[in-house]
């Protein structure tokens, strides 16, 4: 889009593509909801008030509208689902941008399998950024099927300079505390393209966090407590609340967020099974959540949008303004957040729950190297443990959390 273009559409010179008629506007600057017109040209908005003609009119009927929802971390490969029928399921619960790294299938696939995400994801009706991964393998102690080092990290990122926008969650945290020569280059690479260093330091606290903050690393999404919160946010962390399906942090965490600090905080889901988000929901679903914690609805949605935008230097979304992208969802009820409509990029894709149109993109294949593994031949012998002097040394696991204990049992 150029500039020149959208600028008589806005001055109400030039007919609009589309007009949304009928919409309660919720403005997340300034909390205030606005009764008024939304002109869009190709796929965003040209401006907010009364417009005239349109080739296309959309009737809100009075619904609230609210900038689309964007998980701020997510790995779309844990959904065990192909991104395009990702994109089906979480569209309908309004979430038009995530932000998504493919650390699980590069463990696995290497490029390719990054390659993947992104020439699949091209031209479907759902905003994926990358988050390139930092850990392949995640650390000295695996095995994985591929290695992800500087010179292949250097060729992707510039290749895919418009959808990368973040090195990928930095779980290897005592490789940064030791200064290892490889990770802290992979920081360098997209620290000087001014991309976000995503976090992932569960519990790491006092010296150790500022020495992992002074590596440029400005988020986490493994608290587990509000205090491990609160510290992070004091230090200059942006902190992804999570809910996922395996990990669901968010009522411990919920309290640490006050009108003060609300800005420090995001949602994002991690990992979440493709049954609890045409269930429970996707990032609404955290919203409601927030919501019924006591969260005032206006924080909360900030949480889900402007937040999450603005920690991504995701400069054209977050919001319903003039410039920003058309990726809008409708509700009756801020609380219920009962979703009615879904429009991304100036269209209605969702409507009274379903999909208006068929999901497609420009690419289909898939790498030759998914759907096949080896495994050895097993046996029940073969699994058992042996016990030392008479007991067995376990990992324990905590319903809810991906922390884990040791046992002896």
């Amino acid at each position: 889009m150029k500039i020149r273009d959208i600028i008589p559409v806005a001055l109400g010179d030039q007919r609009a593509r589309c007009i949304v008629r009928n919409a309660r506007i919720l403005n997340v600057f300034t909390g205030e909801t606005e009764a008024a017109d939304i002109a869009i040209f190709r796929k965003r908005i040209a401006g907010i008030g009364d417009y005239g003609a349109a080739d296309e009119i959309i009737d809100a009927a009075g619904l609230i509208a609210l900038p689309g929802f964007i998980d701020a971390h997510i790995h779309i490969e844990s959904s065990m689902l192909v991104p395009r029928q990702f994109a089906k399921a979480v569209l309908l619960r309004g979430t038009t941008t995530v932000v998504a790294d493919p650390h699980e299938i590069a463990n696995v696939a290497g490029t390719e399998g990054v390659d993947y995400i992104v020439r699949s994801t091209d031209g479907i009706p759902l905003n994926v950024y990358i988050g390139i991964p930092s850990a392949v393998p995640a650390t000295q102690l695996e095995t994985s099927g591929a290695s992800l080092g500087t010179d292949e990290m250097i060729e992707f990122v510039d290749r895919n300079l418009k959808r990368v926008i973040a090195l990928g969650e930095v779980m290897n945290y005592p490789a940064v505390l030791g200064r290892d020569r490889e990770l802290l280059t992979k920081i360098e690479i997209l620290r000087h393209r001014y991309r976000k260093i995503d976090g992932h330091a569960p519990g790491l606290s006092g010296k150790r966090l500022n020495a992992y903050l002074c590596a440029f690393i400005r988020s986490d999404h493994e608290c587990t407590t509000p205090q491990e919160a609160l510290e992070k946010v004091r230090r200059g962390m942006h902190v992804f609340i999570r809910e996922g399906s395996a990990a669901r942090d968010l009522d411990n965490l919920i309290g640490a967020v006050t009108p003060l600090n609300h800005h420090r905080f995001s949602f994002c889901t991690d990992d979440r099974d493709p049954l609890a988000i045409l269930t429970e929901g996707h990032i609404d679903c955290l919203v409601r959540r927030a919501i019924r914690a006591g969260v005032d609805p206006l924080t909360a949605i900030r949480m889900a949008t402007i937040n999450t935008a603005s920690y991504f230097n995701l400069r054209s979304m977050g919001a319903i303004a003039p410039g920003y992208k058309a990726d809008m969802v409708f509700v009756s009820d801020l609380e219920k957040l009962d979703i009615r409509m879904v429009v991304k990029d100036g269209r209605v894709v969702v409507n009274e729950g379903g999909l208006v149109e068929e999901v497609s993109g420009t690419y289909a294949d898939v790498p030759e190297q998914l759907g096949r593994f080896k495994l050895p031949a097993l046996s029940v012998e073969s699994l058992a443990v042996p016990a030392r002097e008479g007991r067995l040394r376990v990992i324990g696991l905590t319903q809810g959390s991906l922390l884990t204990r040791e046992m002896l049992l």
